[in-house]
């Protein structure tokens, strides 16, 4: 009977390793979701929804807002370009395009990333920190030097959403 308990024990162990590991794997990616913050105030401003698409290119899209008292919860991008003037901020899709970046673990390059309050579209980098719970966000002008950085959360459950 020892030996029984030894290899349940083992068994038991490599399955919650396997777990964690599968568990770590999952989070080493951006795909999810993710809140970002007022650069002002510090309060959340949105929810967006990053996936990836059969190319392996990450795209997000605004799922939610969270409108001061008194603003529209259905506004518009009415400085967009194109076909995105006038679309509704939620839903609107602001990052496109990112793939893995193969000299940097945890980063993506490439990619494009739209700034709904004045239309502008900014090339974009991202790459996951503090342990794949936060997304460093980088848009700029021709270089990266030249650019701004914002720092999102990443959304654990569905009631994260809301504070």
């Amino acid at each position: 009977m020892p030996k029984f308990k030894m290899i349940l024990a083992i068994f038991v162990t490599t399955l919650l390793l396997f777990t964690q590991l599968a568990s770590a794997t999952n989070n080493a990616t951006p795909i999810g979701i993710w809140k970002t913050m007022d650069d002002v105030t510090g309060k959340p401003k949105a929810i967006i929804q990053i996936s990836e698409n059969q190319d392996h290119l990450l795209s997000g899209k605004i799922i939610q807002i969270f409108p001061k008292p008194g603003e529209d919860q259905n506004e518009r991008c009415e400085a967009c370009p194109g076909v995105l003037q006038h679309h509704k901020i939620v839903g609107l899709t602001i990052l496109n395009n990112l793939h893995a970046d193969m000299k940097h673990p945890r980063s993506w390059i490439g990619g494009s990333i739209l700034d709904p309050m004045n239309g502008k579209i900014y090339q974009c980098n991202i790459q996951l920190v503090e342990n794949n719970q936060k997304l460093r966000v980088r848009g700029y002008l021709g270089l990266p030097l030249f650019g701004r950085s914002q720092m999102w959360d990443r959304v654990t459950s569905p009631t994260q959403k809301q504070s």
